[in-house]
């Protein structure tokens, strides 16, 4: 045996790093999650064998200098004390051995101070267990071995792959496990509550300044654009054949909301979930003797009740927009608009729980989140060939009764055309499913497995700490690492070429291949911009030329998906080693695979347009896309984020101006390729019905301008990262 292994055991004080949080033991987010149940066993008994305070870091009865040294093999405990006389053998034993000695002695001192307290107290001081109390057969406490093993059991077989996977057994000689005897929850409990007492009033103050500006922010400016917005609105619905196209559409709409909100629940579970708890409580409060389900449970019905109240938000909100384009009255679209929102948000964080608590559920949701996602942009064709006023009934019914997506859009369905027959027994089955799942939810929330809670509670800290900070790429890139789940793209291959000009659009192709998911995203993407430029075409003055500025806003956010190779590019400069040409030419190089791929892509979404009469789509579109790549590209050779700006100082009435500036500069490429091919495409003349060809002239021109100039800006930001500092 290795006996340089580390002193375990020390009693933690105050300004000690809590068990489990040890740099590169997984639990940071610095290293993989490979601890031993003997490794759990030692950082759960530490601070109970010390009397330290579950949760507060602070021992109570040892002082900080009778730590345990395992590399003396002694016992520093004064004799008389519970466990005292025993010692590590000397001579030819090794640290872990004396170290296993010392676990067992914390052990057995639990269990005696345990027997001691219930006959100080008398009988029935053993804290039975919740089923015990009702009558139900005992079972055994959930301690550092059971845990591991609910752990284990919440992975069906075949669940042995990525970072999910259970960890093994290399050390099982200690047999450390806790008992009913052990059970200190309600005193656990008791204590929390009174150390939290004095912060909860803070707590509450910060809670109401916020509340306060976010309601000034609200009054001052939502009111304004509420009010315009209402008008508006009105005024769209009063168009002839608006209404009418908007109640063919809904079922499709609601239908695309409804499954929206469950992709993006089971999303967000892979790197967060509906059981979100902190480090702190996860490195102290799970490892000591407490029930896992009365520190879970908690933390899921809050989850539960804020997306129930949000939901219900929504059910009114919707209620008022259909009363306010004439679809139906407000009294019956806010009884009817109900169910959904009570129901769907329960569904949606059941599902979720399922999938933060199961790797296998995880493991398929990232396998269909692309078919899902094509069947929302399918679902959004169909609203808008609805709309047009080719609607299919037959496939509506069927999508209506085909789950609890279509059982929430009946009643609506029935408020706005009053043909939906049944839709009382979609409201019945609706309710019993939302309450089925809600109860398994609730049951099941306990058994989240402690590897997946501290993989979700490092990436949230990481999230939060550099969002506060205003690196938005790490943030994403914190993310995107913890949906993929550690897998591995598709293993798909390209010839290599012969050349080695050509080794980077080689080395981009491949990569595009093997994460389609950017290949989906994109289409998406320039498929809704090519949707609001249908809009925008529809309309004038002023209104158009904003339709117009987001379907090229979205326009740009699918090409820049396809510029990830040069964002990695630029997040470590030493990866370009690889590489034969210099920064700013390798930079120039990452352009060319999402211009080609965009074009093709615009190409695509255009076609429609050709069919019903506009030729020049297949022009204009693949016309934005070299202006969109180059500015992609830019905004990756940017650098680092500088936070500077935030606090130059500038004083206006209004307050700082200095988060404009530094969001001017964050916002500096997409403003520069979005603002003058809005300005080419929208004040041209191009867009309006039977235009001469000539007005394709400034478009054109507008385009290779945009493009040239940011590609210069490209070349000279790239020598910037890599000019010597000072």
């Amino acid at each position: 045996m290795d006996s340089s292994v580390s002193p375990r055991g020390a009693v933690p004080v105050d300004g000690a790093v809590p068990p489990g949080e040890a740099a590169g033991s997984g639990t940071d987010g610095t290293g993989p999650d490979t601890a031993t149940r003997a490794d759990s066993a030692n950082r759960a008994v530490t601070p109970a064998a010390s009397g330290a305070v579950p949760g507060t870091g602070q021992a109570t009865g040892v002082a900080p200098e009778l730590a345990i040294g395992a590399e003396t093999g002694t016992d520093p405990r004064p004799q008389g004390a519970p466990g005292a006389g025993r010692k590590s053998a000397q001579g030819g034993r090794s640290t872990r051995d004396a170290d296993v000695d010392l676990r067992e002695d914390a052990h057995a001192d639990i269990r005696e101070e345990a027997r001691e307290d219930a006959h100080e107290t008398g009988p029935g001081h053993d804290a039975p267990s919740r089923d015990e109390g009702d009558g139900a057969a005992p079972h055994d406490f959930p301690g550092p071995a059971s845990a591991r093993t609910a752990d284990d059991s919440a992975d069906a077989a075949g669940d042995a792959s990525g970072p999910d996977a259970p960890f093994t057994d290399e050390e099982d000689d200690d047999g450390a496990a806790w008992g009913p005897e052990d059970d200190r929850t309600e005193e656990t409990l008791r204590l929390l509550r009174d150390k939290r007492r004095a912060h909860r009033g803070q707590r509450r103050r910060d809670l109401a300044v916020s509340g306060y500006v976010a309601l000034l922010f609200a009054v001052g400016y939502g009111s304004t654009l509420g009010y315009r917005f209402v008008r508006d609105l009105e005024h769209l619905a009063a168009q002839d054949g608006v209404t009418e196209a908007l109640r063919r559409a809904l079922p499709a709409v609601l239908l695309l909301l409804a499954c929206g909100l469950a992709l993006l629940a089971a999303r967000d579970a892979l790197w967060r979930g509906p059981v979100l708890v902190s480090r702190p409580d996860l490195s102290w409060l799970l490892s000591q003797p407490v029930r896992r389900e009365r520190m879970l449970r908690p933390v899921f019905r809050w989850t539960l009740g804020l997306l129930t109240a949000a939901g219900a938000l929504c059910a009114v909100g919707g209620a008022v927009l259909l009363r306010l384009t004439g679809l139906a009255g407000l009294g019956e679209a806010l009884a009817l608009c109900a169910p959904a929102g009570v129901c769907l948000p329960p569904l949606a964080a059941a599902l979720a729980l399922q999938v933060e608590r199961s790797g296998r559920a995880a493991d398929r949701v990232r396998a269909l989140t692309s078919y899902v996602l094509l069947a929302v942009a399918l679902l959004a064709g169909q609203a808008a060939w609805a709309a047009a006023g080719h609607r299919s009934t037959v496939l509506e019914t069927a999508e209506l009764w085909s789950g609890p997506w279509g059982w929430a859009a009946l009643p609506v369905v029935h408020a706005v055309t009053g043909q939906a027959p049944g839709w009382p027994v979609a409201v019945a089955l609706l309710a019993v499913a939302a309450s089925a799942a809600v109860l398994h939810a609730d049951k099941a929330a306990g058994t989240v497995p402690t590897r997946r809670l501290r993989a979700r509670a490092a990436t949230v800290a990481t999230v939060t700490s550099v969002l506060w900070s205003a690196e938005l790429r790490a943030a994403r890139l914190a993310v995107t690492e913890a949906l993929a789940g550690g897998t591995t793209g598709a293993r798909r291959r390209l010839r290599v070429p012969r050349s080695r000009r050509l080794a980077v659009v080689w080395r981009d192709a491949l990569a595009l291949l093997r994460a389609p998911e950017r290949l989906v995203a994109a289409a998406l993407w320039l498929g809704a911009g090519a949707g609001t430029a249908a809009l925008a075409v529809a309309l004038d003055g002023g209104t158009r030329l904003i339709v117009l500025a987001a379907a090229l806003a979205l326009g740009w956010l699918g090409v820049a998906r396809l510029a990830e190779t040069a964002r990695l590019e630029t997040d470590d400069l030493r990866r370009s080693s690889w590489s034969p040409f210099r920064l700013p030419t390798l930079l120039l190089m990452h352009v060319l695979v999402p211009v080609a791929a965009g074009v093709l892509l615009a190409l695509a979404a255009a076609v429609p347009f050709a069919l019903q009469g506009g030729g020049r789509a297949l022009l204009l579109m693949p016309l934005c896309v070299p202006p969109f790549a180059a500015a992609a590209v830019l905004a990756a050779a940017r650098g680092p984020v500088r936070t500077e700006l935030l606090s130059l100082g500038l004083v206006t009435p209004a307050g700082d101006a200095s988060v404009f500036v530094f969001l001017g500069w964050y916002a500096a490429p997409f403003v520069s390729a979005v603002g003058p091919l809005t300005a080419a495409l929208g004040l041209g003349g191009v867009l309006d019905a039977g235009a001469p060809v000539s007005s394709l002239v400034r478009p054109v021109v507008v385009a290779a301008g945009v493009t040239a100039v940011l590609l210069f800006a490209v070349v000279r930001r790239a020598k910037a990262l890599v000019r010597p500092a000072g």
